[in-house]
């Protein structure tokens, strides 16, 4: 399929074939008709990849300090490797599109194949042929309004949602500043509220506009705040919304002059708001900043998940504005057929882009992308060529399954480099990045299915997807005969971890891989060799200051991430495993007793190990810590010796009454790059890097461990249970 993409280093602007996304049980794959390019929000998109290199620096220095702080923990090299990782990924554009459902998934309910639906969401509608959308940001489209006007509807919910915050009453007085598309729609809801309306633009052709939908339009050079007074006996006005954009403070500066006592102000643009005391603290003036489409945006609960508000409490939610909006526009309460100003198909996206880039040169509103209207066909195949498959040697050839950050910035380069590798297929969760990466990497080709991967032409799967599918990935590519490395975790739940062994069992010579890497780095293998000569049992310590993250983020969704326990403390429990040479043989976790933390989702506990060789770990995992503490602490003792490995930055090693060993590693090695030649070593030889058993034997602890915190009891990790069928 065709879709409009954007690289952030170039700022150029394409029409790919990417692959058809996939679906899951709460989406709706739609066959796009129309989309529509959002001037203000795309443009500053556009305008930021058209910088150079340093003025996209300055325009976001938050960037800038986020690049640092990895330089200063990971190095110049890796983090260069994740900055241009980034730049060169394409970025899907577009928010608002409509068109016809082709498939839905199993938990949809009320909308079939065949319904005309608008669409809604940066990271879903964008402009594409097919897109997958999230059932809450879909909604079915009445008879009577065409394609190309419920193609507005995500953008028409926007100011929909600012003049909800604004609450316009019959009779009251609004200014709207900035007429585009959304000051347009703006002005035409608070009318259709009874409101007298206040409209002006730097474009004297907008400000035409809005009076022809009954707006009293102040031009450029107009004097706003007198009309304003003399249209509301100098009381000001009720209301103000701020559909423009600007780094400039001139218009919260405005608003707070010609705003009566008590009125309020809504921001829906990007506007600098520096708010000046004085007029907005003697008025006591309301300020709120509209968040895009209603309540719900940035929510992964609602938007995601599909969740929906109870409606008795949030009566208007993103999806019920967009209702409302297309109610609107069934009602010919909004004139959208009157706003769309230029028709481009989806081949011309440059040309289209080209109107908004930069300064205004020709007059534009509603500008529209269209889409070939053919019947949509189940191919049997969804590969896309990138380039020939050209192997030489015996070089493994691999496919990737997922894309994300992690994979491009520290598991794509050193494999490319290491010259033991053909990169063959790739596939993603939205099929957005498929190509441009493919692209970057020089894989052969891209697809939208995992079974593409799984085909006779790919001798291993690297799965790097979120933590949900990690389980059935890793047992269909065992069941298809490939070796697997499966980024951690290798699944959430022991019935997963069951269906692998089984698998595992049955596919004879394939290898399994999980992406343990601290075993691998130069500070693990010191502190082993240095115990290496020790008999007796060692003690291990590890104390991680892992850091908040907030808690609508995957990982804390425990169908989708599992929950950082099993998300990122699997790493600790192997590390244990490695620098005591032995299988975990107990578990045993008690955790902190916030009220909000579950056993699943508790990031603060301490877990306590037996290995089958009689050494003992303490791991202590917590979300609590200062951030200007190291995140990793390790100790180990045992025969008289002792070892600390401090953030994988320094190692220090003790024997007797001698004075310690230092060595200190420059930057921070966890081991990614030693894991991926051993691997790929592994691949080659016919013998494994890490024992199938040790891998499973820390993935079912770890699973464990979360059950051990609910049943507040030690349990044994016997793998043995794993053979059940």
């Amino acid at each position: 399929m065709k879709q409009v993409t954007q690289t952030l280093r170039t700022g150029i602007i394409e029409t790919n074939d990417v692959p058809v996304p996939t679906l899951n049980d709460k989406f709706i794959l739609v066959q796009n008709s129309t989309s529509v390019i959002s001037a203000g929000t795309e443009k500053t998109k556009i305008d930021m990849g058209k910088k150079s290199l340093l003025q996209k620096a300055k325009a976001r220095p938050d960037l800038v300090r986020q690049v640092i702080c990895k330089i200063r923990t990971e190095g110049v090299k890796k983090t260069l490797q994740t900055v241009n990782s980034r730049l060169d990924s394409p970025s899907p554009l577009g928010y608002s599109c409509a068109g016809t459902v082709v498939a839905v998934g199993g938990l949809v309910e009320g909308i079939q194949p065949g319904d005309r639906v608008a669409c809604g969401g940066a990271d879903y509608a964008n402009h594409a042929e097919f897109v997958a959308v999230p059932k809450n940001l879909v909604v079915k489209i009445p008879a009577n309004v065409s394609d190309e006007e419920a193609a507005f509807t995500t953008v028409g919910s926007i100011a929909l949602q600012g003049v909800r915050l604004a609450g316009p009453l019959l009779g009251e007085t609004f200014l709207v500043v900035g007429l585009g598309l959304l000051g347009q729609i703006a002005v035409q809801l608070l009318r259709a509220n009874g409101c007298t309306v206040i409209g002006t633009d730097l474009d004297p052709s907008l400000v035409d506009r809005a009076e022809g939908y009954g707006a009293v339009g102040v031009p450029p050079d107009g004097d706003v705040a007198r009309i304003c007074n003399a249209l509301t006996a100098g009381h000001g006005v009720d209301g103000v919304l701020v559909c423009a954009g600007t780094s400039s403070n001139s218009v919260i500066q405005l608003c707070g002059a010609v705003t009566r006592e008590k009125g309020r102000v809504v921001v829906v643009g990007a506007v600098r708001m520096d708010i000046p005391r004085e007029d907005y603290f003697k008025k006591e003036v309301s300020v709120v900043i509209s968040r895009s489409y209603g309540p719900g945006r940035y929510d992964p609960f609602y938007e995601e998940s599909g969740n929906d508000y109870p409606y008795g409490y949030v009566r208007f939610t993103e999806q019920r504005n967009m209702e409302t909006f297309l109610s609107l526009v069934s009602q010919r309460k909004l004139d959208i057929k009157g706003l769309i100003s230029h028709r481009f198909s989806v081949d011309e996206a440059a040309s289209a882009y080209r109107l908004i880039e930069g300064n205004k040169t020709e007059p534009y509103l509603g500008i529209l992308l269209r889409y070939n209207p053919a019947p949509f066909k189940a191919s049997a195949s969804s590969r896309i060529s990138v380039k020939p498959a050209v192997v030489t040697g015996k070089k493994v050839k691999l496919s990737f399954y997922g894309a994300g950050n992690y994979a491009t910035a520290s598991l794509l380069p050193p494999m490319q480099a290491s010259n033991q590798v053909a990169l063959n297929g790739l596939v993603t969760a939205s099929g957005r990045s498929a190509q441009g990466v493919a692209r970057q990497f020089g894989f052969a080709f891209c697809a939208g299915s995992y079974a593409e991967l799984l085909q006779g032409d790919t001798d291993a799967i690297v799965v790097t997807t979120r933590h949900d599918s990690h389980g059935a990935a890793v047992r269909d590519a065992l069941n298809a005969g490939k070796h697997v490395y499966v980024e951690k975790p290798l699944a959430l739940s022991v019935a997963e971890l069951g269906d692998i062994h089984l698998a595992y069992g049955r596919c004879g010579k394939a290898q399994v891989m999980v992406g343990f890497n601290r075993r691998f780095a130069p500070a693990t293998r010191q502190v082993i060799e240095h115990f290496a000569s020790v008999k007796s049992p060692l003690v291990v310590n590890i104390r991680i200051n892992a850091g908040a993250i907030p808690a609508n983020h995957w990982i804390q969704d425990p169908r989708v991430g599992g929950g950082r326990m099993i998300g990122e403390g699997c790493h600790f429990i192997d590390l244990a495993a490695a620098l005591v040479g032995s299988h975990v043989k107990t578990v045993y976790a008690v955790g902190s007793s916030k009220a909000e933390k579950s056993a699943l989702l508790n990031d603060n506990l301490c877990l306590s190990l037996t290995f089958e060789n009689g050494s003992v770990a303490n791991i202590t995992y917590t979300a609590e810590g200062a951030k200007g503490m190291a995140k990793e602490f390790i100790e180990v003792f045992g025969g008289g010796r002792s070892a600390q490995i401090h953030d994988f930055k320094e190692v220090a090693l003790f024997n007797g009454d001698s004075d310690s060993k230092r060595n200190k590693l420059g930057v921070q090695d966890k081991g990614q790059k030693s894991m991926i030649s051993a691997w790929l070593n592994g691949l080659q030889s016919g013998q494994p890097c890490v024992d199938y058993d040790c891998l499973m034997a820390t993935s079912l602890a770890t699973v464990m461990a979360v059950e051990s915190l609910a049943l507040g009891m030690p349990l044994t990790v016997d793998t043995a249970v794993l053979a059940a069928d």
